[in-house]
């Protein structure tokens, strides 16, 4: 289950750069709708970094009863 935890932030990750992108050569700030493609890129890569690392990070976390 945390695999696909990993592989969905990655993916997320990967879409959110492409918009990133894409909003950035579509002069933000010039056009509504690069200006949307940037902020939301921002916020799904960002997402899919966390995802990705807080699944990573708890499959290789102890126990908090083995860490007393």
């Amino acid at each position: 289950m945390n695999l696909a935890f990993v592989i969905l932030g990655a993916l997320a990750f990967i879409l959110g750069t492409g918009l990133l992108v894409g909003g950035v050569r579509g002069h933000a700030g010039g056009s509504p709708r690069a200006t949307v493609k940037l902020i939301a890129g921002m916020m799904l890569a960002a997402f899919g970094l966390l995802m990705a690392g807080f699944a990573i990070g708890y499959s290789r976390a102890e126990p908090l009863e083995s860490a007393q």
